[in-house]
């Protein structure tokens, strides 16, 4: 009878431990993403926020992503998607950070420190 317990509660810690799971899949290319394209923003909708369009990749291509409104969380600031350039002996590699929320402390912590936010989402 205890070595059946034990074996339901190490199955229940298994597939509760499964559930948390997150699966994160990053690869980096070496073309870099063109100039972002100039969107005219819509008006303000109250409780959202815009995030800008980006270049994807798409199959072996950069595509564009039209800017979107989100809906705002207390509290958090979103931090658009962004391609970050990694430099190696073998050159150049470009990798997609998807959007994200972080808490405004943070956001403000890096504007006193000198950083602008927006996190130089295309520098080259």
């Amino acid at each position: 009878m205890l070595k059946s317990l034990h074996a339901v509660l190490l199955a229940a810690t298994l597939v509760s431990a499964s559930a948390y799971a997150q699966v994160d899949f990053s690869f980096g290319i070496e073309i870099a993403p063109p100039a972002p394209r100039v969107e005219v923003v819509p008006p303000r909708r109250e409780g959202f926020i815009w995030s800008p369009g980006y270049w994807s990749w798409d199959h072996g291509r950069h595509a564009w992503i039209e800017g979107r409104w989100i809906e705002a969380r207390r509290g958090q600031v979103w931090l658009p998607e962004r391609w970050v350039e990694y430099r190696d002996p073998r050159g150049s590699h470009w990798h997609l950070e998807p959007g994200h929320w972080e808490a405004e402390h943070h956001h403000e912590y890096d504007r006193e420190r000198g950083r602008d936010g927006d996190r130089d989402r295309d520098r080259r």
